[in-house]
């Protein structure tokens, strides 16, 4: 008998799951980790060209030192905060990794703006071809963002939603920390990465 009413308890539990949606948040909670994962990727890509540009740039020699050290610095920054799937369970350190990873990307724009003013760059092959990789980085990495906010809002709308707003705070589902304005808007604008016009030629 005790085995029965155990048997009966299990069902009722899971149907009673089912029914209030816990399925679904499992299956957003693993999309919006997946999607964070594939942002992480992109600025992994990010991260693994930039020495190569630097590298580039520091073989001009009046090349501006201040504009490379900002670059520099702001790859030091940018990779100092551990990128892992953990920061979408911290808001904080969640907020100082993409505000460090939104200084990387406006020291690179003003890197690129700089490199404008040096004909012997542009006619780099080697600059050039880093550029157009730079450039596939910055525009995947505006996708991955934006398809990571569009989760995570549909996410969190969901767990909010009654009834699963109840099975969500006994499971301790919480928001997921989402860009800012100031992010949102930085995200939909990839650096303008043009090149000169005796490269157009």
């Amino acid at each position: 008998m005790k085995r029965f009413l155990l048997l009966v308890c299990t069902l009722l539990t899971f149907l009673s799951l089912s029914g209030c949606g816990y399925n679904e948040v499992q299956s957003l909670d693993e999309d919006v980790n997946a999607k964070w994962s594939e942002v992480l990727n992109q600025y992994q890509r990010r991260n693994d060209l930039i020495p190569n540009i630097v590298a580039s740039v520091k073989g001009e020699a009046d090349f501006e030192k201040s504009t490379l050290s900002q670059v520099i610095e702001a790859r030091a920054k940018a990779t100092s905060v551990q990128a892992s799937p953990e920061l979408l369970n911290n808001p904080e350190q969640f907020q100082k990794f993409t505000q460090a990873q939104g200084q990387l990307t406006s020291a690179l724009s003003r890197l690129l703006v700089s490199v404008e003013r040096y004909p012997t760059l542009q006619a780099n092959k080697g600059f050039q071809d880093l550029r157009i990789q730079l450039e596939g980085c910055e525009n995947r990495i505006t996708i991955a963002r934006n398809n990571y906010i569009t989760t995570v809002q549909a996410y969190n709308t969901y767990i909010r939603q009654f009834p699963q707003m109840i099975w969500t705070k006994i499971f301790g589902y919480k928001p997921k920390p989402q860009y800012t304005v100031a992010d949102v808007k930085e995200a939909e604008t990839p650096p303008k990465v043009e090149f000169g016009a005796s490269l157009a030629e």
